[in-house]
């Protein structure tokens, strides 16, 4: 396993080859572009600064942000906007099965702001949307990325109830950085949400996610995909964390190519049926290359 503790601190911050990124932009991803204004939907890929949007769309794909724009959290490392959020759109569901039938996408991913405002955390709202796009066009898969509801099962097994093809659930970071990177967040709801999904249905593919460049020692990663896949998770991402701007918390560490290689070759060896583990990968990125 590769060992970092004693690398310069310059070293350590400064962007390296791997992480430069060439930005296409295809007559498709114009599209798509011109799909989602005039369908009046938000993506996480513009409003988290995704640093893959220009290529997700120029292969014709979005991840649906549902529930507004503005998150009621504020976690150090999210691009998001926060404050007070909007009141939920009824018609949100509508719109994403026009923009799905438009842009020709055949997995969809929906996620969300969190939404600790509303009673129900938003979780009827995913519901529905499952429940639209599964009824007006049934041959589309669907993955829904979901907060934490504040730990209330009550409120997972809404949107489990629904039967999604992927139920994604982020833990971001290790469990001590929680309190700096996450401090609305817990840990341990994040797994029991985890356990919850993978218990629910058998036939169900979990997913989680990680980002590593925060702080986390190299072990402590190790100990998190342990953790994850202990809940019956069985698939896996680990991405570069990558400051969305002056906003947010500095990049400590970039990771090397190596690392992020022992890293997918370790999630592999403990049990996850799919690992992806690179510098630009993120929760639903090539997505759909992970149910196949």
């Amino acid at each position: 396993m590769t060992n970092k503790k004693n690398e310069d601190s310059a070293t350590k911050t400064r962007k390296p080859f791997w992480l430069k990124k060439k930005i296409s932009l295809s007559k498709r991803n114009f599209e798509i572009q011109d799909i989602l204004k005039t369908t009046y939907l938000n993506t996480v890929c513009l409003e988290a600064k995704c640093p893959n949007r220009y290529e997700c769309y120029s292969r014709g794909t979005a991840t649906f942000l549902i529930l507004g724009k503005t998150c009621t959290r504020n976690c150090a490392f999210c691009g998001i906007n926060h404050g007070i959020a909007e009141s939920p759109d009824v018609n949100e569901p509508y719109r994403i099965v026009e923009a799905i039938k438009k842009m020709g996408i055949k997995h969809a991913v929906i996620t969300s702001v969190t939404r600790d405002d509303l009673a129900d955390g938003g979780a009827n709202q995913f519901a529905e949307v499952i429940r639209l796009i599964k009824k007006e066009i049934p041959n589309v898969t669907v993955e829904v990325l979901v907060p934490d509801f504040k730990g209330n099962m009550l409120l997972v097994e809404i949107v489990l109830k629904e039967k999604p093809d992927v139920f994604n659930h982020n833990i971001e970071t290790v469990s001590r950085l929680y309190p700096l990177i996450r401090p609305q967040a817990n840990y341990n709801f994040s797994l029991k949400i985890l356990e919850k999904a993978a218990k629910y249905d058998i036939q169900l593919k979990v997913k989680s996610g990680i980002m590593v460049g925060l702080g986390e020692e190299v072990e402590e990663v190790y100990n998190t995909l342990r953790d994850i896949k202990n809940t019956g998770c069985s698939l896996i991402t680990i991405g570069q964390y990558l400051r969305p701007s002056v906003n947010q918390i500095p990049v400590i560490r970039y990771v090397s190519l190596e690392e992020f290689k022992e890293y997918e070759e370790y999630a592999k060896s403990i049990g996850f049926t799919y690992a992806m583990c690179g510098p630009f990968v993120r929760s639903s990125y090539m997505a759909e290359n992970m149910i196949k």
